[in-house]
Parts: C-alpha cells; sequence; structure tokens
C-alpha cells in the first residue's frame, strides 16, 4: 500500500523494524441515489487502486470486501474567480465497495425527526414553547415605568 517508503534492512538476529501505515485517506460518503445495502460509497484519492482499497478495508479494518468498483468523477469547471477565470475543482475518485455475502451497511440516523415524550408531546415542541415563553417575558413592557420607554433611562 505504501509506496517509495525505503525501511531498513533485515538482518539475521534484529527484531523487525517495520512499520506498516497507509498514506491515504478515504472518506465514506452518503450516496447521493439509493444503493444497494450491501453497496458502501468511498471517495478515495485519485493514486489509490481497487487492490490498494480492498486490502485497506479489509486488513485495517476487518471489513470483508466481495467487490470494488471506481469511477473518476471530474470537477466543475463553471466558477469565475475575481478575474473572471475559470476555477477548476479538483477531480477525485469515487468506489463503490461490495460488502461480503450477508454484510450490510446503513447510515446511522444522526438526527432524528423527533422523539415523543411520555405525556405525549415531543421534547422539541416543548423547548420550543418554554423558549418563546421566555423571549415574551423579556420583551414585554415594565408596567412599573408608566409608558415611558426603555432607552429613556430612569
Amino acid at each position: 500500500m505504501a509506496r517509495n517508503v525505503l525501511y531498513p534492512l533485515y538482518q539475521l538476529g534484529n527484531p523487525q523494524l517495520r512499520i506498516f501505515r497507509t498514506n491515504f485517506f478515504i472518506q465514506l460518503v452518503r450516496p447521493g441515489t439509493a444503493q444497494p445495502e450491501d453497496t458502501v460509497q468511498f471517495r478515495i484519492p485519485m493514486e489509490m487502486t481497487r487492490v490498494d482499497l480492498k486490502n485497506y478495508l479489509e486488513r485495517i479494518y476487518s471489513v470483508p470486501v466481495a467487490a470494488v468498483r471506481t469511477r473518476v468523477q471530474h470537477g466543475s469547471n463553471r466558477k469565475r474567480d475575481h478575474r473572471n477565470v475559470r476555477v477548476k475543482k479538483p477531480d477525485y475518485k469515487v468506489a463503490y465497495v461490495q460488502l461480503a455475502h450477508g454484510q450490510t451497511f446503513t447510515f446511522p440516523d444522526l438526527f432524528p425527526e423527533s422523539k415523543l415524550n411520555p405525556e405525549g408531546g415531543s421534547v422539541d415542541d416543548r423547548a420550543r414553547e418554554q423558549l418563546l415563553e421566555a423571549q415574551q417575558r423579556r420583551e414585554s413592557r415594565d408596567p412599573r415605568r408608566g409608558g415611558v420607554p426603555e432607552w429613556f433611562g430612569l
């Protein structure tokens, strides 16, 4: 996986000094279109190959991989800068990893819509009502001022 790395030569009797660390970083991406449950989408560097990605997932994360498909996504070329020169976003590679038989992946729901409270109302609704009540108390006029505006200090 790691390329262009020179390791010290191993001599008989000496301990092995090799530490294998990858020089690739991958991003797990939520797909824009519906994918099968056993397919996961990643954004990977342009230099990374299918075999590199398969070894990366199997050896580092112990994820069984059945197949890897890749494509190159070309960056947008429509924006222009302050000098009216086209600005191109960089290209990137997208990998679709099919997990082994019986393995599935679903994205966790990080922001659920609303949690229902045992009393019947949702937690978000109650918090919103308390916030509105506090704001109305702050904005209501003080009856002790007798019609004098707040900006006029006494």
